[in-house]
């Protein structure tokens, strides 16, 4: 599947859940890890707020990528930002969605759109 580059710089983007391991398996509890590096994936939840129009996603970073001391409800950066269609079969049903994942979250300045103008 291709993966697209997300431009953030006009979007002010929130942190609404704090990183967690990334779950690979629900069932075992196993924690993903990136495919190249090994390094143990996280999980963050984000608003992502552009144009007046909001939308709640999770993006997944490496756990190198965590800036330490990051607030809920704070401003976030999201570098490297991408996104990348997916689908599957899961119990005899086709599900598909957008994964989104970026090379790290650090703090970022509120709100975004005031610093652009």
């Amino acid at each position: 599947m291709r993966t697209i580059r997300v431009e953030s710089s006009a979007a002010t983007i929130l942190l609404t859940e704090a990183p967690e391991p990334k779950v690979r398996d629900r069932q075992t509890g196993e924690v993903a890890k990136d495919a190249v590096s090994g390094e143990t994936l996280m999980t963050i939840g984000v608003v992502y707020i552009e144009d007046g129009e909001s939308s709640l996603i999770k993006v997944t970073v490496p756990e190198s990528g965590v800036t330490e001391g990051l607030a809920l409800g704070s401003a976030i950066s999201l570098p490297g930002l991408v996104a990348r269609p997916w689908e599957t079969v899961f119990n005899g049903q086709q599900r598909h969605g957008i994964a989104f994942r970026a090379a790290a979250v650090t703090p970022a300045a509120f709100p975004a759109s005031a610093e652009a103008a």
